[in-house]
């Protein structure tokens, strides 16, 4: 096994850049970047062990897409006690492993929904949306793992004959606001999610089709969570620069609620599409380094297999699924999309993240952080098992070094230590692939973390 020493520098001279725009906090005030997947409840029914492979692969969040006919009075629709016990069951699994929890507001179930009868408020459309909301936020009022509600999911104009800065601020920001007064009259604590209009096909701005929100929604406590799904790897910084615009003027962290281009099936099982992959790879590297160096939350589409493949796109049949099993929860996955989701990342940092990045050609992760011990331990997400199968290294100021070999049970080995570090704080969890460190060697103080493939002895 080749031998490699790495550096995990604690340097309070280092250089470091500005704190990351718009901090995630979690309950403690830790810095946290959230990462995770979309969980549809329709057809899938997911396991401990489900909930144990989405944390292996990075994830910290899931939002759980609510299906409105089973939440509502809608024409068509009744309240579904039995899918109440499975959104429980979702919660709770996710709870266990350590998984936070936002939920979604779908159009699933509803038959017959018109936007412009929405926006119209016909026959009191938005007190019986509002009333499967209320559903949902006094049942989980009391559930901590419950941080937040995305409260109207993919707005559209659609045959409607006004701009989308209109029907944004003539309909949409007031809807907004009005729902945001209600859920935080019962969950004052937790996030309200918010999107803009969701753009007809063909209409789309640098290749996204989302709207820009241009006016304020002057409401606290909220997240911005636009979607991205781009093909071309020269529309993406453009597209994330225009969404910290509006999380600027929103004054909410940018919280992407679903994100990666469809998977085409020639993309799976053709030599076109094993090209494909390639392409597919090269983009969705892009689209990660500029969420990671803009420090940005993001929730991938979908944890689950593909049963049925979609058919409204030029490539033929797609899906959004990660797992290329026929199952509606699936196992195999596509690599190609997997490894680049499951990069390593810094999850919540006691103190202030300034800036990380994983290098995905020397599999290093770069961390600059200033240190605060008062918010408790941190959590780092390494993922061993796929990107250091090799075994990786910690450095700390040249004299702490902490190393992982896979060949042994230990989890870390001390190779160099001083009278400032304590080994004791330093925890790798396998069945997680966390690292968790319990105390800073220093506090208070700019802090330069790497993480590289390779072990010491």
């Amino acid at each position: 096994m080749k031998k490699i020493i790495v550096f995990l520098l604690f340097v309070s001279t280092w250089s470091v850049s500005a704190q990351l725009k718009h901090p995630l906090r979690d309950e403690n005030g830790r810095h946290v970047i959230g990462r995770g997947f979309v969980v549809v409840t329709n057809d899938s029914y997911f396991s401990k062990d489900d909930y144990t492979r989405m944390v292996r692969l990075g994830a910290n969040y899931q939002v759980i897409r609510l299906e409105l006919g089973k939440l509502s009075n809608f024409p068509g629709a009744s309240l579904d006690p039995n899918y109440l016990l499975k959104l429980d069951t979702l919660v709770q699994l996710g709870e266990n492993a350590g998984i936070k929890t936002v939920f979604k507001m779908t159009l699933y179930g509803i038959t017959d929904f018109s936007w412009e009868k929405f926006w119209a408020n016909e026959n009191n459309l938005h007190e019986k949306y509002l009333d499967a909301w209320k559903v949902v936020w006094n049942r989980y009022n009391d559930e901590n793992s419950v941080v937040g509600y995305d409260i109207v999911n993919e707005p559209r104009k659609l045959s409607m004959e006004i701009s989308y800065t209109d029907l944004t601020n003539r309909y949409l920001i007031p809807l907004y606001q009005q729902l945001i007064d209600e859920s935080q009259k019962i969950n004052p604590k937790k996030y309200c999610l918010v999107q803009s209009i969701f753009m007809n096909k063909g209409e789309a701005i640098n290749g996204n089709q989302y709207a820009e929100i241009t006016a304020s929604i002057k409401r606290k406590n909220i997240l911005f969570a636009p979607h991205i799904y781009q093909n071309q790897k020269e529309l993406v910084k453009p597209t994330l620069l225009r969404f910290e615009k509006e999380s600027k003027m929103l004054k909410a962290p940018i919280f992407i609620g679903e994100w990666g281009f469809p998977t085409f099936a020639t993309t799976d099982s053709t030599i076109k599409g094993r090209l494909g992959q390639l392409e597919y790879m090269d983009f969705y590297i892009r689209t990660a380094e500029l969420f990671d160096s803009l420090g940005i939350n993001t929730i991938k589409a979908w944890f689950s297999g593909n049963p049925n493949m979609q058919n409204f796109m030029a490539g033929g049949r797609s899906t959004w699924a990660i797992f290329n099993d026929k199952h509606a929860v699936g196992t195999v996955e596509r690599k190609y999309i997997t490894d680049i989701i499951a990069r390593p990342y810094p999850q919540s940092i006691a103190g202030d993240i300034n800036s990380f990045k994983y290098d995905f050609a020397t599999r290093s992760l770069d961390i600059f952080v200033k240190s605060d011990n008062t918010k408790g331990a941190s959590k780092i997400f390494i993922g061993a098992n796929r990107h250091y199968p090799d075994g990786f290294s910690v450095v700390i100021n040249d004299s702490f070094v902490l190393c992982h070999n896979p060949l042994k049970t230990k989890g870390l080995e001390v190779f160099k230590s001083n009278e400032l570090s304590n080994p004791s704080d330093f925890i790798w969890d396998n069945n997680s692939q966390q690292l968790t460190i319990l105390k800073w060697p220093v506090d208070k103080s700019d802090l330069h973390i790497r993480i590289i493939p390779g072990i010491n002895n």
